[in-house]
């Protein structure tokens, strides 16, 4: 796979992180991709995307052209590493959801599958999605009780990175860079949503560093779409953990004062 890409003759260095899937070889970063007409779309899209403060991991070409080979992908290695500076991670979606804004949407999220696709999907109560995934019990509970305070919002839909936490990287005084883009075609908004509930559910964040974000329209439905999402997906995980859900529960309490509803049944959990 290295020839295919051209990279470097040295012994392939394993990364962290991910599926612990992805190698790195010199300059450039093979990884292995589930969806290929994703990935070349991707790809196209940030070869040439610049945002003012933040670096890019740019993709790389096959020697013929191609942005897939046999199910793998390349990109320019960026240095850093995840840190909890949660602040900053929103600051970098919002610039690079700005710079994104223009994109039409992709044809491969129309029959995009998979488990965080149909997170996405049920969180937002599209009339295709099952909730039967969700199994019983609290967090089924819980999901349910938020469902019933979600309405319709009205907010224009564009391409999101819809997992900022943990894929912004930060190095010494050098700008964040971001990797391994979730893409969804949602508001902006709802993407900081996510990386609050990720802050909160797993990095400890106080939900207060969000404060400003509650002043932006349909916010308190962003968020619980956020909660939504990310319960499914710690219900429905195959390799979930009983600290990830705990996590999540954990979250929906701490933040359900900046959603400024009341959540019924929720007050027992």
């Amino acid at each position: 796979m290295r020839s295919a890409f051209a990279v470097a003759a040295a012994e392939p260095q394993h990364l962290p992180g991910g599926r612990s899937l992805a190698f790195r070889c010199g300059d450039v970063v093979l990884k292995p991709v589930d969806n290929a007409a994703e990935a070349s779309w991707l790809a196209a899209a940030f070869e040439q995307l610049r945002v003012d403060g933040i670096r890019i991991a740019r993709p790389v070409r096959s020697s013929d052209g191609r942005w897939v080979v046999s199910g793998w992908s390349a990109q320019r290695f960026v240095s850093g590493r995840p840190a909890p500076r949660f602040g900053e991670i929103i600051s970098v979606g919002v610039e690079l959801h700005r710079a994104l804004a223009g994109l039409p949407r992709p044809k491969f999220l129309d029959h995009a599958e998979g488990l965080y696709s149909w997170a996405d999907r049920i969180s937002w109560g599209e009339s295709a999605a099952s909730t039967e995934g969700l199994g019983e019990g609290v967090g089924a509970d819980t999901f349910a009780a938020l469902a019933a305070g979600r309405h319709d919002v009205d907010l224009p839909s564009q391409v999101v990175h819809g997992d900022l936490v943990g894929n912004v990287l930060f190095a010494g005084s050098a700008p964040p860079a971001v990797i391994d883009i979730t893409p969804f075609w949602r508001p902006p908004l709802w993407a900081s949503a996510v990386a609050v509930v990720d802050a909160v559910a797993w990095g400890g964040a106080d939900p207060e560093m969000a404060a400003a974000l509650q002043q932006q329209t349909h916010w308190r439905q962003m968020l619980r779409r956020a909660l939504m999402f990310r319960l499914a997906i710690s219900l429905a995980h195959p390799r979930s953990t009983s600290e990830s859900l705990v996590g999540v529960l954990s979250a929906v309490q701490l933040l359900e004062p900046m959603m400024n509803e009341n959540l019924p049944g929720l007050g027992a959990h």
